[in-house]
């Protein structure tokens, strides 16, 4: 029996929203829509992707799992994932860690690394 990653569900007051605001984050797509689900993937045949669901919930604590993203050049991402809606916020990171702790427009944290040296 095998098992293939299908994809990471995240909860979401208004799943359709953050979901976009991924996919423009990403450079993904939407690749499914409905009131209750959407999905986006990098590309519509490609794995894993992010699916939003609704609760009726707002986030309350710190993640248990999270993103990392690692672009090029780091602090041009930061300010662009800024001016996108993202948030710095601090959830007890060393100052010199090498990544930058956001959180997307719901409060979800993940991180931003330093490129690869």
């Amino acid at each position: 029996m095998g098992n293939r990653w299908e994809n990471l569900v995240v909860d979401a007051r208004d799943p359709a929203r953050l979901a976009r605001w991924w996919a423009e984050a990403l450079n993904y797509q939407i690749t499914y829509e409905k009131p209750d689900e959407v999905e986006i993937r990098r590309l519509p045949d490609e794995l894993p992707g992010l699916v939003f669901v609704p609760v009726p919930e707002a986030k309350q604590v710190k993640n248990r799992l999270h993103i990392d993203l690692r672009p090029d050049d780091q602090e041009a991402e930061v300010e662009r994932l800024v001016d996108m809606g993202a948030r710095h916020v601090d959830v007890g990171q060393p100052a010199s860690g090498g990544w930058i702790v956001l959180a997307d427009p719901e409060g979800n944290e993940f991180c931003v690394l330093s490129p690869k040296q």
